[in-house]
């Protein structure tokens, strides 16, 4: 997916006539400030995932332009989207974010210490229950570094965290890891990833 962040909806109509159809928001009031013009653009034709941080005041707002959610990092969060996609009667495909690396600023289910992934079943069990969602897979966030074998331990740990919770929650399905950006993507695919959500390597340098 083309992460469109900070990025005009020219450049995303650029993007979508070179065969581009997914794309990524990081931000709630940014996404909904330029989708409109976008789609108007381009008819609509295009799959828009949210990607960033999303606060429980703007759950609503993020689930009624967004076709994918990508981080969900709190059952409260879960419910509060359910609630907004009932509202919009549709199913609401989404992701669980967790914290694999137990870097600080980083969102999701602290996920750092597998001895204690077990902890991790009762609220994947309650966000797998939300009747309009449908739990796809697991996201997780690596740490900005200059080689990217230094991130592989981090998509290893996630894929590893998603075939524990399949072997020992029976009946669930996680087929999506969505890991993985500009500079380690490569390595990433190497351990399983599904989903990528480049954004320089399509853009080129961003701006804010």
């Amino acid at each position: 997916m083309a992460v469109s962040k900070t990025r005009t909806p020219a450049a995303i109509q650029a993007a979508y006539a070179c065969g581009l159809r997914h794309f990524g928001e990081n931000r709630v009031q940014e996404a909904q400030s330029k989708i409109p013009e976008v789609e108007s653009r381009l008819g609509g034709r295009i799959t828009w995932h949210m990607i960033g941080h999303i606060q429980s005041r703007k759950a609503r707002d993020a689930a009624q332009f967004a076709h994918f959610v990508h981080s969900v990092d709190s059952v409260k969060l879960a419910r509060r989207l359910d609630r907004a996609a009932r509202g919009g009667e549709r199913i609401l495909p989404i992701l669980v974010e967790c914290n694999v690396s137990g870097e600080e600023s980083k969102y999701g289910f602290d996920a750092s210490d597998e001895d204690r992934w077990d902890e991790l079943h009762e609220p994947l069990l309650e966000i797998a229950r939300c009747a309009n969602l449908e739990l796809r897979g697991l996201m997780t966030m690596a740490p900005i570094v200059e080689d990217p074998e230094l991130a592989r331990p981090v998509f290893s740990k996630l894929r590893h965290l998603r075939d524990a919770l399949e072997d020992s929650l029976p009946g669930l399905a996680l087929p999506d890891l969505s890991m993985g950006m500009t500079d380690d993507f490569e390595v990433a695919v190497e351990e399983g990833a599904t989903m990528l959500r480049i954004g320089r390597a399509i853009f080129g340098p961003a701006t804010y």
